[in-house]
């Protein structure tokens, strides 16, 4: 009697988990789930356009006054930073350090540029995980696997800055690269990328729905930036539920395969995605619901980051080649500059374990905090990309650096 009572609260069991809306029986097939997502991610690219497409709109002509304040390796490190961070796309802050470059900004101030690009670009990464801050496990493994990605660039910073400023090594490499490739034929990024083509009509429709409503654009380009930070907050909750249902079995073995394998596969893996959609921030963010989800550890993402600071160089190099002129080796320079550094820091940092661990230490231990606390996130957002940045380079104009 005992056994049958058993067996009959098991069915029952089995009954209510089948009723209960995200599983596979509570009418959404797995197909439909994927079409889901695959919407939500699309979504996901128009809502980071939106915040791009804002400070544009509300910064206008003068978002490339943001690189006049870099006097010194300091503040060009500082400015590289805020210039990403407010734009939202290292991609596109290295294009125009590129076209600066080949503007006349000299390349030791450029270099530091780079560096603080690559770091100002996590911030997407950290509001993306924020979808995820009302369900404790998910926002810790998430916001972890988001601020990885943070502290690695600064490690990869306090590391090669000072190394470059004493010995000038990645400006001797960039160089000798550029000599080997000037004169090659240019290449069109607007016909390599394809991601942009995709997001511009919905952001081209909020923008002539703002202009058509009379409001400045000022207003209309803050607007934006908000629209597109709550989108990110929707989209990612939503994510988060279907990945949830479908990250068990053949589609878990699959994603594993090609991410979590090992630390080559992950690197590759992200190098190849980041080259097709040209931004490390979408291909970094799209990774963090899956580590909020629980389908990949924090060891199995970091590698993956790892590549698609890789893979972000590539835009740099496709707006060097389409420039001409007397200082078009400055700007391939430049280029290949950000290759170097990306490559050389992946292969420094993560193949020395005392170093590789550093970045996992510190990222666990904020999301640990942040989950208790959730002052903490917003204490670290404000001081790592905007209040340090700015203090840092207030100094440095004090002590006349």
């Amino acid at each position: 009697m005992r056994l049958q009572g058993i067996e009959q609260e098991d069915e029952m069991t089995t009954t209510t988990l089948q009723a209960q809306p995200g599983t596979h029986a509570a009418g959404m097939p797995p197909a439909l789930r994927w079409a889901m997502i695959a919407a939500l991610v699309y979504l996901l690219l128009v809502a980071v356009a939106l915040i791009s497409g804002g400070f544009k709109m509300s910064a206008g002509d003068s978002a490339k006054e943001l690189f006049a304040f870099a006097s010194n390796p300091v503040t060009a490190v500082i400015v590289g930073v805020l210039a990403t961070a407010l734009i939202q796309s290292s991609s596109t802050v290295s294009s125009i350090i590129v076209g600066l470059v080949a503007g006349g900004l000299p390349v030791s101030i450029a270099i530091p540029m780079i560096m603080g690009a690559n770091m100002g670009t996590t911030i997407t990464n950290t509001i993306v995980s924020l979808g995820m801050i009302r369900n404790g496990e998910d926002f810790k493994r998430g916001f972890s696997a988001a601020t990885i990605h943070d502290f690695f660039n600064l490690l990869s910073i306090l590391i090669f800055l000072p190394l470059e400023v004493m010995f000038g090594f990645l400006e001797r490499i960039g160089a000798s690269l550029a000599t080997l490739f000037i004169g090659g034929d240019s290449v069109s990024t607007s016909s390599f990328n394809f991601i942009k083509p995709l997001v511009k009509p919905p952001v081209n429709f909020a923008k002539d729905s703002i202009h058509g409503a009379g409001m400045s654009d000022l207003i209309g380009g803050v607007l934006l930036i908000i629209l597109g930070i709550v989108g990110i907050f929707l989209v990612i909750t939503y994510i988060g539920k279907h990945l949830k249902v479908l990250m068990v079995g053949r589609a878990k073995e699959i994603l594993h395969t090609a991410v979590g394998k090992g630390p080559l596969s992950g690197i590759f893996t992200g190098t190849l995605l980041t080259v097709l959609v040209q931004s490390s921030s979408t291909t970094t963010s799209l990774i963090v619901p899956l580590a909020g989800s629980g389908a990949f550890t924090l060891r199995q993402v970091y590698p993956f980051t790892l590549g698609a600071n890789i893979g972000t160089c590539i835009t740099a190099l496709l707006a060097a080649t389409a420039i001409s002129g007397a200082n078009a080796i400055f700007a391939l320079q430049i280029a290949f500059v950000h290759l170097a550094y990306n490559v050389l820091g992946v292969a420094l940092i993560y193949s020395l374990p005392f170093l590789r661990d550093i970045p996992i230490k510190l990222a666990t231990s904020l999301a640990a905090l942040a989950v208790k606390n959730k002052l903490y996130v917003v204490a670290y957002i404000g001081a790592v990309f905007f209040f340090l940045p700015l203090i840092l380079i207030g100094g440095s104009k004090l002590l006349g650096l």
